[in-house]
Parts: structure tokens; C-alpha cells; sequence
């Protein structure tokens, strides 16, 4: 299983002396919705208790000598914790007493540091986008607002999944609208990570890019209504007003901010580096998958080794070469410098191999923090 999970995330070399497991969830009152704020994968719970327990799991010695022989090495000094990533207030809480180590407390309190950082810079960005939020102090005060109904945007924007090496997309602002999911093919061998990632993250990505479509497109039926007259009903969901039929999707105020919509409804591009081959094999053995793309539900498009969109499937196990080609994503040597080792810290999700729905990663480069804020699928 352990290694498992750390394939997946293509976490099996590098290790920092702290690496911080990350679950997310929501931190919000009076909300029927709450759960769709929660984890996806973890099924509308909040994921910190997969995280303690893979946290627990790498921790283990056992487990550590069973790894090395399967070729993944983790240092003696490397320390797995877990941590809690509220969305609402993007405040970050680490489990260290699930673990506690003195020879790491330096470690914890650069990371802690590190944390509170990116959290003021993404509150200060989202306080821009959220209506009567005039700065980053009113983020925490809207979590608690019995009256609030829009705590946050949750996953509004969504436009793409990008499955390649995390040095293609860092640096890049991509405005919170991408799952990021580490994934370097050559490490792949026989490409079980990659049918992973499409058969299980791409499947969770579609599902939740789809439902902002409906639900953007045609609020009527796919939508959840206003949100202001919904009543709980049984326990397992909502009516609009007193009577009718239990609505689905998400309420208007998810995708209305009151003057304008906040999603785009675009159907949901699939950027993968990996060898064309490679996807259409997958995509053969996996006819739901397939239907996805054949069926224009998702685009997909496969990257060449110099980071550009150069192929867009075509349906029918097919492609066709890009008329233009957009280096969208870095180049090999326009990758970063290496993080110090003893100062790095990754941040990555436990719900492998679906992975999840925001993440903050912060990592030092010396006295230079590079801190990065990304719409979901983030492993490393």
C-alpha cells in the first residue's frame, strides 16, 4: 500500500526531512451544502484522517525496510506528518503531536511559517473574488456567518487536469483553475500510475467539472435552485420551498456572485505528458473512460517533451497533430533551481490515488520562499 500511494504521487526520491501529508475540508455553519466544500474522493468527508493514517503508515520502520526493497529509499531523518487544509480560511493545521520530534522542531516552525505565508497571500487573492470580502480578515469572519452564502467558491472556475512533472506547471499562474497532479512517465514502467491517474482522478476531475456545466448551462435541471429557500429534507438532501422533488447539482449561488457568473462552462481539458501510445492503450482497455473523450464530454490533450500541447485526441483511439502549439508549461531548463533538502517541505494529498481539491505548497529555496496556490489535484 505505502508504496503504492508514494507511485502514485511519484514521490519516491528527494525526500525532505519533513513532508507534510495534507487533507482538506471545509469550515462552515449553517450549510446543507457543506459536504460539497468537503472531499470529493473521501466521500463528502474532510480527508485529515487519511492523512494522519498515511502519516502513521510512512512513519512506521516496518514499513520503511519494505520499501527499500522496492527501490524507494526514505531517509532516517524524514518525518511524515499529517495536516488539515480548511479551504474556507486556508488555515493550515498540522498534526505534530501525532509524531512529535524534537530533532524536527526547527523543521515544523519554517513549515508552520512557511503555511501562514501562503495562507495571507491566497486570502488576500480570494477576498478579491468573494462579494462584501474588502481583505483577508474577512475570510474567517464569512466561515462563521449563519447568514453567508457564498463561504467560498469552492471549485467555480475549474477549467483543466494537468497530469505531468509539478516543475512543468510551477511559477505559472494558473488562477486556481487546474487539478495538478505530479506524474513523470519515465518513472512509470508499464504505465500502471497512468491508468491510475486517468481511470480515478481524471473520472472524480469530470464529475466535478461537469456538475458546474449543468449546473452553469441549465440551473433549472441540473442546478440545486436558490439557495435561500432550500429545506432539508430526510436527512439526504434538499427541496426548493416547501414541496416539490429533491434538487440536484449546485445551488445558483455557487456559480452567481449576484452580477455575473463565476464558471465558465467549458468542458474540461486533460493535458497529459506521456506517450500518445501509451493513453490509447489505456483508453482501449477502459470503454467508460473512453466514452468520456470520444464522446467530446472531456478534451484531451497530450504534451511533447518540450512542455507544448502538441496532440489533441481525436476520438476512436486517434490524434492529430495541434495546428498551433502553445508552450503553456515550462521547458526542462527553465526548471528550478533544487530545493535544499533540509529546508523543503511537500505538501502533498492522502486520497490517493483520487487526490483532492485545493492545496497550498510551500517550498525554500535558501531566504527565497516560492509559494504556490492551486485548484486541486495536487501530489508533490
Amino acid at each position: 500500500m505505502a508504496e503504492n500511494v508514494l507511485m502514485a504521487m511519484s514521490l519516491t526520491e528527494g525526500f525532505a526531512r519533513l513532508v507534510l501529508i495534507a487533507g482538506h475540508g471545509a469550515n462552515v455553519v449553517n450549510n446543507p451544502h457543506a459536504t460539497t466544500l468537503h472531499c470529493g474522493a473521501c466521500g463528502g468527508y474532510s480527508g485529515e484522517v487519511n492523512a494522519r493514517l498515511l502519516a502513521s503508515l510512512l512513519n512506521e520502520p516496518d514499513v520503511r525496510a519494505g520499501l527499500i526493497g522496492r527501490g524507494i529509499v526514505v531517509p532516517e531523518d524524514t518525518l511524515f506528518l499529517a495536516a488539515h487544509h480548511d479551504t474556507t480560511t486556508d488555515n493550515v493545521m498540522i498534526y505534530s503531536a501525532d509524531h512529535p520530534s524534537a530533532d524536527h522542531a526547527i523543521d515544523l516552525a519554517r513549515a508552520r511559517g512557511w503555511l501562514q505565508a501562503a495562507g495571507g497571500l491566497v486570502r488576500a487573492e480570494r477576498a478579491r473574488r468573494l462579494p462584501r470580502a474588502e481583505s483577508q480578515a474577512d475570510i474567517a469572519r464569512r466561515a462563521r456567518d449563519w447568514a453567508e452564502l457564498r463561504p467560498e467558491w469552492a471549485l467555480a472556475g475549474c477549467k483543466a487536469f494537468v497530469a505531468a512533472p509539478r516543475w512543468r506547471t510551477s511559477g505559472r499562474d494558473l488562477a486556481g483553475s487546474a487539478f495538478l497532479h505530479d506524474y513523470d512517465w519515465r518513472r512509470d514502467g508499464g504505465f500502471g500510475v497512468l491508468e491510475l491517474i486517468l481511470t480515478a482522478p481524471v473520472i472524480v476531475a469530470s464529475w466535478i467539472s461537469l456538475q458546474y456545466y449543468g449546473s452553469t448551462v441549465a440551473p433549472g435541471l441540473f442546478g440545486a435552485g436558490n439557495k435561500l429557500l432550500h429545506n432539508v429534507t430526510g436527512g439526504v438532501g434538499v427541496v426548493e420551498g416547501n414541496g416539490g422533488i429533491l434538487r440536484a447539482g449546485l445551488p445558483w449561488q455557487s456559480v452567481y456572485d449576484g452580477e455575473q457568473l463565476v464558471h465558465e462552462p467549458l468542458r474540461l481539458s486533460v493535458v497529459i505528458e506521456a506517450p500518445r501510445e501509451a493513453i490509447a492503450d489505456i483508453l482501449e482497455r477502459h470503454s467508460e473512460v473512453r466514452a468520456l473523450f470520444d464522446n467530446r464530454w472531456l478534451h484531451l490533450f497530450a504534451l511533447d517533451e518540450d512542455g507544448r500541447m502538441a496532440w489533441r485526441y481525436a476520438g476512436n483511439l486517434t490524434w492529430k497533430e495541434a495546428e498551433e502549439k502553445p508552450r503553456v508549461f515550462r521547458q526542462a531548463h527553465e526548471n528550478a533551481a533544487p530545493i535544499t533538502r533540509r529546508l523543503s517541505v511537500a505538501t502533498v494529498h492522502p486520497c490517493a490515488p483520487y487526490a483532492g481539491r485545493h492545496a497550498v505548497l510551500a517550498t525554500m529555496h535558501g531566504k527565497e520562499a516560492a509559494i504556490a496556490r492551486s485548484c486541486t489535484t495536487v501530489s508533490g
